[in-house]
């Protein structure tokens, strides 16, 4: 039995049954340990170990939901559904202010990867203030998680700029050079394009096909959970706006979402669109929203680590290629699927490239792939799976935004969807793309 294998599929059911995903994890790392023969203290010494990587994101998403509470409480949320409004009486087409909205999520999405390298700090800013007006135009919720989490995912495992910069040349070509091959020399662009256009055909049939169908929200329960407090000033909403910026150029300046969100909230607070008197409190609100998400993406990295003890996922290649030969396209197959099956269970494509180059390299190289074909396959079965697990920040983020009103389930609504529009494209593009390079 492979404790990967068995443990990634268990948190899997888990979460689709609606297990809570940490307690999902949780299981699943005990049972990755058993399955090993790990002894549980040496299982519970590696979970902890993992732990503190995930402790930075978990402090920087827990910020961002103060910050984006601060924004709520300044009206700028209220102020941006007037105007749709006001485009809407003056005869706007519904149509227009749709589509206007679906396309400056993406946009918004995509510049988070690269020109703004804000990653998912965005949506619980941004979306909530959105899901009154989309309800009203009856769009599926689980369009714009498909739409926001391509944006998200997209331009990191194709375009070098930004957190792409980190993933393809940093982590992609270093462990591949670290395990053996100097891919220095192949354009990573021309390696990640074909898997990239396996992006964008899961894109394009969520929006023109699975999800063109209107589905409707209670409007009233969405109100309920608005911050209605009270009406907007112009000077709160300069105050916002400048908030934003200074959350934008912290960021970018110290290459921090912690101090950009901290940032962003105290110039609500010195600015006056939230009292002082209340600031303590709405903190604590934020943080509490944000918590779930930050737990999550702590006990992944855990689980991360649980995985690399018991040794299984070179077990799981080897025992594959066994069982293959020399069968090239049948080899190229099964490696992109346990890639697809490692990131499932970690939810990050960026940790999952260290644990599997090490292996894939040697056997790409005896298999006789050219180094294009090699960072194609290693690159693409990274991204696998990131779109599409239940402790990706690529679904826990869209979910944060889209669930503020308990309309939109994690599952079934985020994660299953871009699983079937995104991972099953790539799997395939990106198998064509191995074998053509």
């Amino acid at each position: 039995m492979n404790a990967v294998l068995i443990s990634v599929m268990l948190m899997l059911l888990l979460s689709l049954a609606r297990v809570n995903v940490v307690v999902s994890i949780l299981l699943a790392v005990v049972t990755a340990g058993w399955v090993a023969h790990m002894p549980l203290a040496d299982t519970l010494t590696a979970f902890g170990s993992g732990l503190g990587n995930g402790a930075s994101v978990a402090l920087s998403y827990g910020l961002l939901g103060a910050f984006a509470l601060a924004l709520a409480e300044s009206g700028l949320p209220h102020a941006m559904a007037d105007g749709l409004a006001r485009m809407a009486e003056r005869g706007t087409r519904g149509s227009a202010i749709k589509w206007g909205i679906i396309g400056a999520l993406l946009l918004l999405a995509i510049a988070s990867q690269n020109i703004l390298p804000i990653h998912i700090a965005f949506i619980p800013l941004v979306v909530p203030p959105l899901l009154y007006t989309l309800g009203q135009f009856r769009v599926d919720r689980r369009l714009i998680a498909c739409v926001i989490t391509f944006g998200l995912v997209t331009p990191y495992m194709f375009w070098p700029v930004g957190f792409g910069h980190i993933f393809l040349n940093q982590i992609l070509l270093g462990n591949i050079a670290k395990a053996g091959l100097d891919a220095s020399h192949v354009d990573v662009m021309h390696a990640m394009l074909i898997p990239a256009i396996g992006m964008l055909f899961g894109l394009l049939i969520a929006v023109f096909f699975s999800y063109r169908k209107p589905r409707d929200y209670d409007l009233d329960e969405l109100a309920t959970v608005e911050r209605e407090g009270g009406r907007y000033t112009k000077r709160s909403l300069i105050v916002a706006v400048v908030a934003m910026v200074a959350t934008f150029a912290v960021q970018l300046a110290a290459d921090s979402m912690i101090l950009g969100a901290l940032a962003g909230f105290i110039v609500c607070v010195l600015g006056g669109a939230v009292s002082f008197k209340q600031s303590d409190s709405l903190f604590q609100e934020g943080m509490k929203m944000m918590a779930g998400i930050g737990l999550i993406m702590i006990a992944a990295n855990g689980f991360a680590a649980v995985l690399q003890a018991t040794g299984h996922v070179d077990t799981l290649v080897k025992g594959s290629m066994v069982l293959i030969g020399e069968n090239k396209p049948l080899a190229a197959f099964l490696m992109l699927l346990v890639g697809l099956i490692v990131t499932l269970g970690i939810g990050s494509s960026f940790s999952t490239v260290p644990i599997i180059a090490t292996i894939y390299v040697p056997l790409c190289i005896h298999l006789g792939f050219s180094a294009t074909a090699i960072v194609a396959m290693i690159g693409t079965a990274g991204a696998l799976g990131d779109a599409g697990s239940p402790a990706a920040d690529s679904t826990l983020g869209p979910t944060s935004g889209l669930n503020v009103d308990g309309q939109h389930d994690h599952m079934w609504d985020t994660v299953v969807p871009t699983f079937l529009h995104y991972n099953l494209p790539l799997l395939a593009f990106g198998w064509v793309a191995v074998m053509v390079l």
